[in-house]
C-alpha cells in the first residue's frame, strides 16, 4: 500500500469503508448480531432469576468464530467479546464470499 492508498482511505468515513470490506449483506448480518446481542443482554438483566439462556442465540448466530472465543475466562465482557470478534469474522468471511459472487468467473 502507497502512501496515497493510505491517504485515500483516512479520507472515508469509517461506515464507508465497512461497508467496502464487508459489502451490503455483512452490514446486515452485523446489525442483526448486535440486535442479539442488545437484546440478549437486556433479557439477562432483567431476568431475576439468573438463569436466563437468552446468550446462546447470539452466540449461536456469530458461531464458529463466537465458540472459540468462549473458552476464554468466564465474565461479561469476554461474552461480549466473543460475540464481536464472532460476528467480525463472519462478516469478512460473508464480504468475501459476496465479492467472489459478484465477480463470477473472471479472475481480475
Amino acid at each position: 500500500m502507497t502512501d496515497h492508498d493510505s491517504d485515500h482511505d483516512s479520507g472515508r468515513s469509517v461506515a464507508r469503508r465497512l461497508r467496502e470490506h464487508v459489502g451490503v449483506v455483512g452490514l446486515g448480518y452485523l446489525g442483526v448480531c448486535v440486535g442479539l446481542l442488545v437484546w440478549a443482554l437486556v433479557v439477562t438483566a432483567v431476568d431475576s432469576s439468573g438463569e436466563s439462556m437468552a446468550g446462546v442465540i447470539p452466540a449461536l448466530a456469530t458461531a464458529p468464530g463466537s465458540l472459540v472465543f468462549l473458552v476464554l475466562p468466564d465474565s461479561a465482557a469476554m461474552f461480549i467479546t466473543a460475540i464481536v470478534l464472532g460476528a467480525g469474522v463472519n462478516a469478512a468471511i460473508i464480504g468475501w464470499c459476496t465479492r467472489a459472487l459478484r465477480r463470477g468467473g473472471r479472475t481480475h
